[in-house]
């Protein structure tokens, strides 16, 4: 597992990094009071001035928000990106012209530009329409429609729904499970069903807003340990026993400890089997998000319980989503028989949201009838060896050339740290030029020193594309000066 060291980080890179932050914050700020003059001294409205006129002032003005007008207006071509077409491991880009810092908003200009897609989840390559997969989706909807147009509780249950339970249930080794149309309310709202006042959640630092939101809507205690690390865990768990509640000093009802499997932004896989260590000599329960790692680790692709090698039954709650590995939408909760009956009648999503559409539904009973081999074509297990080889030959083709590249060796998400969020837009705008499509993420989704691309490896790619890859990486890296480890490894460290 690679990490980057904040701490010994090159001074000049924390003095670019810090000083060009400042200097663009002060630009900014001289931008805003010298367009106030200059509306001061014209009498001109400003343009996000409140108009009273008609008694009301305005619902929503994003012009108020200083950040969105003169930092993120200069980067807005870097994000929402419109594409057209499948994300397979070719994408179709839709170009775009505009000036969001002259209030020219961003229009597509009719242009198409082919890319190698390094972006999107799509782990085993399942979004392509090329396999008999999409003949049963198609079927499917002919059969069910598009909608159940209802809730679960309601008359939302099809014998489709049910049969994608037991076998989800089955794929991942319990005994019972739930199915959602949302992923990210997977989390948000069966967490609240589990735990409540008088209990504590003990939540990793970097787990996913979807987490941190079902935490919080759960009126649950939240304590948070050191990111990966099972040692300071131990350590607060410890700690939240002795004291018991704030205040009364009573003891907890129960403990929850959250964690994911594969951390979307580190490209890291969680250190299961400390964490189960520490989950079973205090009596937590434990919760596992595998949206990342269903599907794309495993010999079998049953996950982070079959990639570390532990009991499954050792894991309480099992969550995942069927938006990455699986290509389709919403997300499953697995465990014993008694906890799945209670969230379908507590679980905000059962009781009030849509039921997943039947054709999503067919879409991840098919995959995983490939992942399993009961098609009978071998496939699921060659996309899952491929992906593994993708993987590693990418990883290492970046790690040769000098990038820091960040997380585990098996991780799908491959994080290439930017460090310098100014090099970030370079980096993405020259790669677009150059037919490949990345991600970025910054500040404040990451520290202001962490500025990354991370590329999402799948199945789908071939060797070819990912050598070509690998050269675009390697020509713009020099361009934006970002191969840190070209010539000696001093900023990150391996454990």
């Amino acid at each position: 597992m690679v990490h980057v060291l904040l701490d010994d980080m090159p001074w000049l890179i924390q003095f670019l990094t810090y000083g060009l932050s400042l200097v663009t914050v002060v630009c900014c700020y001289f931008q805003e009071y010298f367009e106030r003059l200059t509306h001061y001294l014209s009498k001109s409205k400003l343009e996000n001035e409140i108009d009273y006129e008609n008694g009301y002032a305005p619902l929503c003005n994003l012009n108020n928000l200083f950040f969105v007008k003169w930092s993120y207006r200069r980067v807005e071509d870097l994000f929402n990106r419109p594409v057209s077409g499948l994300p397979g491991a070719h994408i179709d880009v839709m170009m775009r012209q505009g000036d969001p810092m002259y209030n020219i908003p961003l229009k597509p200009d009719g242009t198409l530009k082919r890319c190698l897609n390094l972006g999107s989840y799509n782990y085993l390559g399942f979004a392509e329409n090329d396999t008999k997969i999409t003949d049963d989706v198609i079927a499917t909807v002919q059969k069910y429609g598009t909608s159940g147009c209802s809730p679960r509780i309601q008359t939302g249950t099809t014998d489709l729904h049910r049969n994608l339970e037991r076998t989800v249930a089955d794929f991942v080794g319990k005994e019972e499970a739930i199915i959602f149309s949302m992923g990210y309310a997977t989390n948000s709202t069966t967490i609240p069903s589990l735990v409540s006042k008088g209990d504590l959640i003990i939540s990793d630092t970097l787990n996913h807003a979807s987490i941190v939101v079902g935490c919080r809507s759960s009126g649950a205690s939240i304590k948070v340990f050191k990111h990966n690390d099972p040692v300071h865990l131990e350590k607060v768990v410890r700690d939240a026993i002795c004291e018991g509640q704030p205040r009364t000093h009573l003891p907890w009802g129960k403990i929850l400890i959250v964690v994911e499997g594969i951390y979307s932004m580190e490209g890291e896989i969680l250190k299961l089997r400390e964490i189960i260590e520490v989950k079973k000599k205090y009596n937590c329960y434990l919760y596992v998000d595998e949206a990342h790692s269903i599907g794309a680790i495993g010999k079998t692709g049953r996950g982070i319980s079959e990639y570390a090698g532990v009991n499954i039954d050792d894991i309480d709650i099992m969550m995942g989503t069927f938006t990455k590995s699986f290509a389709s939408v919403g997300g499953y909760i697995c465990s014993h028989k008694h906890i799945i009956n209670h969230l379908r009648r507590t679980a905000f999503s059962s009781v009030d949201e849509f039921s997943m559409a039947p054709g999503c539904g067919q879409q991840v009973l098919s995959v995983i009838e490939s992942l399993t081999g009961r098609d009978g074509t071998g496939d699921g297990a060659r996309r899952l060896k491929q992906l593994a080889d993708n993987v590693r030959f990418f990883r290492q083709g970046l790690t040769k050339r000098g990038f820091v590249v960040i997380g585990d060796d098996d991780s799908p998400v491959i994080p290439v740290m930017v460090i310098v969020p100014a090099k970030m837009s370079a980096f993405s705008r020259l790669c677009l030029e150059r037919n490949v499509a990345v991600v970025i993420a910054s500040y404040p989704a990451t520290d202001l020193l962490l500025s990354r691309v991370r590329i999402c490896v799948s199945a789908g790619h071939t060797r070819k594309d990912l050598e070509e890859a690998l050269d675009v990486f390697t020509e713009v890296g020099d361009m934006c000066l970002l191969r840190y480890n070209k010539d000696s490894q001093y900023i990150i460290t391996r454990d």
